[in-house]
């Protein structure tokens, strides 16, 4: 008999597709709720003539300049710069923290050091560090990717040495035992050990990063997300 086709093995993908059509519904249901919320907002706004000049910022409007944008060019330009500044930084993030992390977790002398200066400048909010990341770097770019990096960098950090002090010391006894060197300790125990929590960091990260990106790009660039809400703005007077 094949085993993929046993009646066990079946019951495995059903229950399978069936969990993945739930969470999907899930998803679905939930943008529904979103854009119902939104075309209520956008209604209000239209109704009132206090902020009848915002109504553009409702869903049907919005839905009616996509294509528009989309022909222009201006989605694409703007997602491709916004993108490469979030992966920048992240990446940065991801090179700076790892490493950092695994100090951390591993060296108790250096957790013992560094916890309190890192906890205070983890602190700081990443805005605050614009008047240097405008003097320090000679780009808009540059500035940019150092403020998604010092936002982002905290999770991976945080993550990694948590991750690592949950690992069993008798791992490394016995890698030392055997012989193991430091580069095969960091390879075979460390970042596989690691590895989940390190992800997770990153998918925090990732949201912090998203966050500062857009205020972030307020900084003087001209293609970015932050310009298009910025230019938007700009149409939409304010009535008192």
């Amino acid at each position: 008999m094949n085993f993929a086709s046993t009646p066990a093995r079946q019951g495995g993908f059903l229950a399978l597709g069936q969990f993945a059509l739930q969470r999907f519904s899930w998803a679905l249901g939930g943008v529904a709720i979103l854009a119902v919320l939104w075309l209520i907002a956008g209604y209000m706004l239209s109704s009132n003539p206090r902020t009848a000049a915002y109504s553009t910022f409702g869903l049907i409007p919005t839905m009616q300049a996509f294509p528009e944008m989309w022909e222009a060019g201006k989605i694409q330009n703007a997602s491709l710069a916004s993108g490469y500044r979030l992966g920048m930084g992240m990446l940065f993030a991801i090179l700076i923290g790892v490493p950092i992390g695994v100090l951390v977790g591993r060296v108790k002398w250096f957790a013992a050091y560094s916890n309190s200066p890192f906890q205070f400048i983890r602190m700081i909010s990443p805005l605050a560090w614009m008047p240097i990341a405008v003097l320090v770097f000679s780009t808009w770019n540059g500035s940019i990717i150092f403020l998604i990096s010092i936002a982002a960098v905290w999770p991976v950090l945080f993550a990694t040495a948590a991750g690592l002090a949950k690992v069993d010391p008798a791992w490394f006894k016995v890698a030392r035992n055997l012989g193991a060197s430091p580069v095969q300790m960091l390879t075979k125990i460390i970042m596989p050990a690691i590895a989940f929590d390190v992800f997770s960091g990153i998918r925090l990260a990732l949201g912090v990063a998203w966050i500062v990106l857009v205020p972030a790009e307020y900084l003087g660039v001209t293609r970015a997300w932050a310009t298009r809400s910025k230019t938007r703005a700009k149409r939409c007077p304010i009535t008192i």
